[in-house]
């Protein structure tokens, strides 16, 4: 293992001086820990699409800061020949990966950046996304530590808590989304027990999750996708928390697959579920999880990538679509930064977004 503190290092950071966004590598996870510069448009893609980067509010910091990097080394004769590229270029990167809403989310803003300042020379257009972008990563950090006190009012000391997947720290800047809850709960001494569902195929939660709980002294147990109904049957879990990457406006929400199996579970065990999404994951303009495009993945994730051999007979079918749409119905709760939506999530994403306005205007 590497030297570098993961607890210590943003995930997502931006190399001003060297034209690079440098990430913690995620696919290397845990057995080495890495930093990897990205200064071209096809790293940057490929680093979002291959997982490297992962999580959607890393997703959209990393998207910002690679759109203001790119944008450094484009033509700086006209507006015209500038934003002829930088649109270009913010196709390509948002063409990576389609469920997360972030990484739209991010591009777009950079994009209404430009559009805001276009009446001047580029040279001070590049250096307002340089602002944007900072700003992108700094609200992030903010976003989650209120999350996590939001989140921490929902438990109480001694309490289990199930996760899926990674919405960690690895998943955001600093403090994660579904994890910003337990980690202000250590810091108020509650002393959960934290279950990490493996998350396959990628493993996310048994790679990251689990690594960056036990590197934070948590109390983590791991198990694997099938064992999440044992664990609440025996009445060892109190709540779920999970991140996700899209949520539609009637409280439907993407997250990494499987997620609505647990949700299922935990239903039929009388264990809340919460959703910890940043009002930037939140897409008022998709009715309904239905309308969420749903990103499908390569095959071989599911029959080779974490084998010495292939596992899976030649030839077979796989389905393996990266996320799953939990029904509203299955979710106690929506933690955001400007606190708890409950049902009927079409008047209570309304009045959070309500809030948002207020606080900014």
């Amino acid at each position: 293992m590497g030297t570098i503190d993961i607890m210590k290092t943003d995930t997502v950071m931006l190399d001003d001086a060297n034209d690079a966004v440098v990430i913690i590598d995620q696919t290397k996870l845990p057995g080495t820990v890495d930093l990897l510069e990205l200064k071209t448009a096809q790293q940057m893609w490929d680093a979002i699409y291959l997982l490297q980067v992962r999580g959607a509010p890393a997703i959209g910091v990393a998207a910002a800061m690679s759109i203001y990097v790119l944008a450094k080394g484009m033509p700086r004769d006209s507006f015209d020949s500038f934003y002829k590229e930088f649109t270009e270029k913010k196709q390509y990167l948002d063409s990576a990966r389609p469920t997360a809403v972030n990484l739209s989310w991010a591009l777009k803003r950079m994009d209404l950046c430009v559009q805001a300042h276009r009446e001047e020379p580029v040279d001070e257009i590049i250096e307002a996304l340089h602002r944007e972008a900072v700003a992108i990563r700094n609200e992030d950090v903010e976003v989650c530590k209120k999350i996590g006190e939001y989140g921490v009012s929902l438990i109480k000391p001694g309490d289990g808590v199930l996760t899926h997947c990674n919405a960690g720290k690895l998943a955001t800047v600093q403090f994660g989304t579904a994890t910003a809850p337990i980690y202000v709960a250590e810091e108020k001494g509650y002393h959960l027990r934290v279950f990490c569902d493996e998350t396959r195929p990628l493993l996310q939660g048994a790679r990251l999750t689990a690594f960056e709980l036990q590197e934070s002294g948590v109390d983590t147990t791991l198990i694997c996708d099938n064992m999440s109904a044992m664990v609440m049957k025996n009445g060892w879990v109190n709540a779920v928390f999970v991140g996700c990457d899209r949520v539609a406006a009637n409280g439907d929400t993407a997250n990494k697959i499987g997620t609505s199996v647990v949700a299922a579970v935990a239903k039929q065990y009388g264990v809340p579920v919460y959703i910890c999404a940043p009002t930037s994951t939140i897409d008022m303009n998709t009715p309904t999880g239905d309308d969420i495009v749903i990103e499908q993945r390569k095959p071989e994730e599911v029959a080779e990538m974490w084998y010495k051999e292939r596992m899976a007979p030649k030839n077979v079918k796989i389905f393996n679509p990266a996320f799953d749409v939990t029904d509203h119905s299955l979710i106690a709760g929506i933690v955001t930064e400007y606190g708890v939506a409950t049902a009927p999530y079409t008047e209570s994403l309304k009045e959070i977004f309500d809030k948002k306005n207020k606080v900014i205007n």
